[in-house]
């Protein structure tokens, strides 16, 4: 019976032991990925005024496609608010914007069975809007790139934990009035998400 019992407790520690060092290779699975977290955004300006902008929270998810062991394309979409004010402190909107982000990564392989570290980069176009309390604006879509560092935290060869670090870079865009622009939004920002991801297969 002890025999016996050993050896369910080995087959089971092997099989565990598997999996996991088979979940860090994703080559050929097909992954979902829910996100929130933070997002720190860059000042701009309306009527030659700076705005400061305050911390916004950030949230999304997308797809994740393992092309081998090393390379992965990703999609992701996420949507932050954030709002803005004068130097003085006033009070001057919000700005919302949806980030549509098309990228790949390059995933590490290292002497550990549950752990994937990675870099990505790739190409953003941005969706922005801006509430301002007194006048009617819109701001316009631009599109910029984005770098990004993280790390998948393997619980089963199908489930992870990620954390991921991202800085966009992007050109200042209008923000335009009835009679004109009014002034420049810069869509530049950096980002803290945490979340976790599904593969399917």
């Amino acid at each position: 019976m002890r025999k016996m019992l050993a050896l369910i407790c080995m087959t089971a520690i092997l099989a565990i032991s598997t999996a996991q060092a088979e979940a860090q290779n994703i080559k050929g699975k097909v992954g979902v990925t829910a996100r929130l977290g933070f997002l720190i955004p860059a000042d701009s300006d309306y009527n030659d005024n700076k705005l400061e902008t305050d911390a916004g929270f950030n949230f999304g998810g997308g797809f994740i496609y393992g092309i081998d062991k090393n390379w992965a394309a990703e999609i992701d979409i996420t949507r932050t608010e954030f709002g803005s004010n004068r130097v003085s402190g006033a009070n001057t909107g919000d700005f919302e914007v949806t980030n549509i982000s098309l990228g790949g990564q390059y995933r590490f392989e290292i002497n550990h069975p549950t752990l994937t570290p990675y870099v990505g980069a790739g190409l953003d176009i941005l969706l922005s809007d801006y509430s301002h309390p007194q006048d009617s604006v819109s701001v316009d879509t631009t599109v910029g790139v984005h770098a990004s560092g993280g790390i998948d935290y393997f619980l089963t060869r199908n489930i992870a934990l990620n954390a991921e670090g991202k800085v966009v870079v992007a050109p200042e865009t209008d923000i335009n009035g009835p009679s004109g622009r009014k002034g420049n939004f810069d869509p530049s920002s950096f980002s803290g998400m945490f979340g976790v991801r599904f593969f399917f297969n």
